[in-house]
């Protein structure tokens, strides 16, 4: 009969079983509402598989499965490199450890609002990233630097068409414009997304996917304002809700 008794555990262990805890549950949390939810799934059904497969005495379909778990390592490697880019650039940042605290401030954010809201009513494109814990040097560096304070004049006139700084992202921090002109990486998630979206959506994706930033873009076909986070897209049909979308992405 097992014994209770037989079993020591010292501090060391109630450590180690509670910090091996803590990672997995943010492990969960990072992944939660992600792409990585479904392959994790077939992960586990493959391993449920091979283990039916020795029960059962299947070893042609059991020796396949061992030879693929045998390099999962290197498959969960393939299959999640951007995913665990974005984890490790989030962790360097700290974001994993802590909640998100890039809180805009409300005259800033009230300019960038109506500056947009007025670029739709316009048909005019525009592109703004709003970054929060991890850093955008890189993209900033392939644009053109302005650390300017956040105006809806400003703001109205980088996009205004055929001006030099109109094609390309703005990416702003905290309250400040800190560059615009900024070249985006487009979404590489073809599936899942409406095949009618225009370069600039893709890039506002693109940038949601790899990033925690919170992309803003405006269709200059359709004067619609959309906001890209964690690789989804949220239409904002009137200023409460964009207001609302932004004030909770940037929350998070």
């Amino acid at each position: 009969m097992f014994n209770m008794s037989q079993i020591q555990i010292g501090w060391r262990d109630i450590l180690d079983i509670a910090l091996v805890t803590f990672l997995v549950y943010r492990l969960i949390l990072f992944v939660k509402g992600t792409r990585a939810v479904s392959v994790v799934y077939g992960l586990v059904l493959i391993i449920l598989v091979y283990f039916v497969s020795e029960e059962f005495g299947l070893y042609t379909l059991n020796w396949l499965l061992a030879n693929f778990l045998g390099s999962l390592f290197l498959v969960v490697v393939i299959i999640f490199q951007q995913d665990i880019r974005k984890a490790l650039s989030e962790v360097g940042a700290g974001r994993m450890f802590r909640s998100g605290n890039h809180q805009i401030g409300e005259p800033a954010l009230n300019e960038l609002i109506q500056a947009l809201i007025s670029l739709a009513a316009s048909r005019i494109g525009a592109l703004v990233v709003l970054e929060k814990s991890v850093p955008l040097g890189d993209v900033v560096e392939k644009g053109v630097r302005l650390d300017s304070r956040v105006s809806k004049d400003l703001l109205v006139t980088i996009f205004y068409p055929n001006t030099p700084l109109h094609d390309g992202a703005v990416i702003m921090k905290g309250s400040k414009i800190v560059a615009a002109a900024c070249i985006l990486p487009l979404s590489s998630a073809g599936a899942g997304h409406s095949s009618d979206l225009g370069t600039r959506h893709r890039a506002a994706l693109g940038m949601s996917e790899e990033t925690d930033a919170v992309v803003v873009v405006v269709s200059e076909e359709r004067g619609r304002i959309s906001v890209a986070h964690e690789g989804a897209l949220n239409v904002c049909p009137d200023e409460a809700r964009l207001r609302e979308i932004l004030l909770e992405k940037l929350a998070r």
